[in-house]
């Protein structure tokens, strides 16, 4: 019979285990710093939901200050060229410039955004599909402590490979979650990038401070699934997918010019309340079906 005083150490080890199991999400807002009255409410959000900021725009010190001091992670989002015609950003990276030029703008990027302990890219899928270009971009950061989080603009990026030889880690974007404004499409990427964290350990999604992506983002940020563990980018440094997992990327729509204000968008009706007994059937079915719980019952 198995003795009281070891249920315990078993229920212990069973919550690691789950945990172990368990999926993590980072998901991160960019284009911060345009838009301070819906950016404001992604920073009453929980604090593992992070902003990245564009060193330029008017709000850049004071929304990336507002986010640290509220626990949010900040990362500096910086305009790098892409490959279609549009309007670009004051300090647009292109592969054509000199490592000095690059040095300057990430110098006054980093000035610009405080508190930041990463960096992502704005378009970009001209400079980052360029080694050359890419590596002047990773010789820079490695002046600073910052990881860099590819957001996928292009499938060849090359951040990867231009990062060897620093000490800047890469991570890269799996979902964008608001390439359509249509709130259902944006529900539907929201419950993709879920999947992928249960099915491969982690997943990273982007989106932006658009009306209908944070209401999306405060209904279905408090239905998450029990298995599913929101973090910070920072936290998946040294995550590894697991074993036989894939990394599809969500080929990048192209990104409409500058940034539109958009009116407020308001619920038509209450949302309806999640039961708590939700998560502990979830939590016990997970348990019940851990490698560690089965052996536990062969043996008792």
């Amino acid at each position: 019979m198995l003795q009281l005083r070891k249920i315990p150490l078993l229920l212990s080890a069973l919550l690691v285990s789950y945990a172990a199991q368990a999926g993590k999400l980072a998901i991160v807002i960019d284009d911060v710093g345009y838009r301070p009255a819906e950016e404001n409410k992604v920073l009453q959000m929980p604090q593992a939901i992070s902003v990245a900021v564009l060193p330029n725009a008017p709000h850049a010190r004071e929304m990336a200050t507002k986010a640290h001091q509220g626990g949010h992670e900040v990362l500096i989002h910086l305009p790098m060229a892409p490959l279609s015609k549009q309007p670009l950003e004051k300090d647009t990276l292109t592969p054509e410039m000199s490592s000095e030029e690059v040095s300057r703008i990430m110098r006054n990027a980093v000035n610009n955004v405080p508190y930041a302990v990463g960096l992502n890219n704005h378009m970009g899928s001209r400079m980052t599909s360029s080694l050359p270009g890419m590596q002047k971009v990773m010789q820079a950061l490695n002046h600073y402590n910052l990881y860099f989080l590819d957001s996928m603009t292009i499938a060849n990026s090359q951040a990867i490979p231009a990062a060897q030889g620093t000490q800047v880690k890469v991570l890269k974007r799996r979902v964008f979650l608001d390439d359509s404004q249509d709130i259902n499409a944006i529900r539907q990427q929201f419950s993709r990038a879920v999947k992928l964290a249960q099915r491969d350990g982690y997943a990273i999604a982007i989106g932006h401070p658009h009306p209908t992506t944070v209401r999306v983002l405060q209904q279905m940020l408090p239905t998450l699934p029990a298995d599913i563990t929101l973090v910070r980018p920072s936290q998946l440094l040294n995550e590894s997918l697991r074993s036989g997992s894939q990394t599809p990327v969500t080929p990048a729509k192209p990104v409409p010019p500058r940034f539109q204000p958009a009116g407020l968008c308001k619920p038509k009706q209450p949302l309806a309340p999640v039961p708590a007994t939700r998560a502990l059937t979830v939590i016990g079915e997970s348990v019940n079906n851990s490698p560690l719980f089965k052996t536990l019952k062969n043996l008792f």
